[in-house]
């Protein structure tokens, strides 16, 4: 008999906002079922609540028939059940191998840790995901891509019965995606109930064979995957059609002087990179992950120490000691990580969102509270953040809503931004609201402003970008205008051997 998850009137509710209503639903043994949802649908709090982190208000949840009553995280593993979030559960200065093992460690004599056995253990699963890492290394100098990987290596490790991954590939690359794809389609041969969140509709499609939808907390759609269409899915989702994404954006047809400009940059994980942005053009950098986008970045906004080269704005050359200095040049980033580079996690939506234009908002030696609110009123509606009040802590927003108030900061009328740096900005965020933030990037270039897209899904950044240059091993291996840019080349860019560059 296949094994079954089954949820029964779930309810969950927070101060301000009804998170969950009445949800009921069952995954089976041997499938794939979709999660899917706008931000703040309800899909984070469910997974959760399978995995311990919440109890629910009323109904129940049963494993096989029985009734499961978790109290703890550590009650769900037990039960066997793993969730893997897209925030990492990972402890930064542990090894890989340690991380995967962690709670179940090998112990050899006298009850000492077995590291002979604990490495052997750990290199069989990472030759089975086939990916090159050292089992010594500490999760904290690996790239975000591969701590996300040894998130899921753990839960794989655990052998559970139940697996809900969120988000799994928001930060893998093609190749990687893959691997995980047969590896959930093993484990989906081995009769495990698997739970799939993602923003992905072609992910879905790919991947699963059954699809629940939520929409504000209640259950918006159940639908088997072979027998429903994506516009179909998008309407339960977002309640209306959204039309062609691309195609309906409306763009820049003529750029501005050249505003910005690199030259032969080179740090410890770059060499020789050079570009420029025109004022009002969105430049997409492509490539797999390790390629060396976000380092690039990183660079210019002086959160990485550079080597030589050259940074110049509106044909000025510049010199950054700090971020403060890049941010009072008028250049903004929002970065990759937001959990940890981007965010004040214990404070409000307000105090995140207004956080740079502090100086601009004193009245002598107070804070205008008064603009303070207007600011982050705004950004609230502009960016749709679900959240009772702009007082909410920002840590118990969802992920998308999350990289919506890193939006807010740097797009208020006290900001006065030349070049905005978006690294991954639609990384956990909904179908629906993509859309809005593809139009919002073209808006930001209609104003003049340069804009500096990067993407791990490569559909966006070929038809949202104007310019898209392609990176491979710290370097830049080709340039391509929207016009000429298909998978196909960016690909064969983004692969190219540096003898043939």
């Amino acid at each position: 008999m296949a094994h079954s998850l089954e949820f029964s009137g779930i309810c969950k509710a927070f101060p301000g906002v009804r998170a969950l209503d009445n949800v009921s639903l069952k995954a089976e043994g041997g499938r794939v079922l979709a999660l899917l949802g706008e931000n703040g649908a309800g899909k984070s709090t469910l997974l959760k609540i399978i995995a311990g982190d919440l109890r629910a208000d009323s109904g129940e949840i049963k494993l096989n028939g029985a009734i499961q009553h978790y109290l703890s995280p550590h009650d769900a593993i037990k039960a066997s059940v793993s969730v893997i979030y897209q925030e990492r559960q990972i402890i930064p200065a542990m090894s890989v191998m340690e991380n995967i093992f962690a709670g179940a460690l090998p112990s050899g004599k006298f009850g000492l840790i077995d590291r002979a056995k604990l490495r052997a253990e750990a290199q069989k699963i990472i030759d089975k995901f086939g990916l090159p890492i050292d089992v010594r290394t500490p999760v904290a100098r690996l790239s975000v891509a591969y701590q996300q990987i040894v998130e899921i290596m753990k839960a794989y490790r655990r052998n559970s019965l139940v697996i809900a991954f969120d988000e799994p590939t928001s930060s893998l690359s093609e190749t990687e995606t893959s691997i995980l794809f047969k590896l959930i389609e093993q484990m989906k041969q081995e009769g495990k109930i698997i739970i799939y969140v993602s923003h992905r509709i072609p992910e879905v499609f790919r991947i699963t064979d059954d699809i629940v939808v939520l929409k504000d907390g209640c259950l918006s759609g159940v639908f088997e995957t072979s027998r429903v269409t994506e516009s179909a899915l998008i309407r339960a989702m977002v309640g209306r059609d959204i039309g062609d994404t691309y195609a309906n954006l409306r763009r820049n047809d003529v750029f501005g002087e050249t505003l910005f400009e690199v030259k032969n940059l080179v740090t410890r994980k770059i060499h020789d990179v050079s570009f420029s942005v025109k004022a009002g053009e969105v430049v997409g950098f492509a490539g797999l992950v390790g390629a060396g986008r976000t380092e690039v970045v990183r660079a210019i906004f002086a959160a990485d120490p550079i080597q030589s080269g050259d940074i110049l704005i509106e044909g000025a050359a510049v010199s950054f000691k700090t971020p403060k200095d890049a941010i009072d040049a008028g250049i903004a980033l929002c970065p990759e990580d937001r959990k940890e580079q981007g965010l004040a996690l214990t404070r409000s939506i307000r105090e995140n969102v207004t956080m740079t234009v502090l100086e601009k908002i004193k009245k002598k030696l107070f804070l205008d509270r008064r603009a303070e609110d207007v600011i982050a009123a705004e950004a609230i509606r502009k960016y749709d953040i679900k959240t009772p009040s702009a007082e909410k802590k920002v840590m118990e927003l969802s992920g998308g809503n999350q990289q919506k108030v890193i939006l807010g900061r740097w797009t208020n009328e006290k900001v006065h931004t030349k070049l905005l740096i978006l690294d991954e900005p639609t990384k956990g965020i909904d179908v629906g609201a993509k859309a809005e933030i593809y139009q919002m990037v073209c808006d930001f270039a209609r104003q003049g402003i340069g804009v500096i897209f990067i993407s791990s899904e490569l559909t966006e950044v070929i038809n949202v970008a104007d310019t898209t240059y392609v990176m491979r091993d710290g370097m830049i291996t080709g340039c391509i205008k929207r016009e000429d840019a298909t998978e196909e080349n960016v690909l064969a860019l983004a692969m190219s051997r540096k003898e043939d560059l």
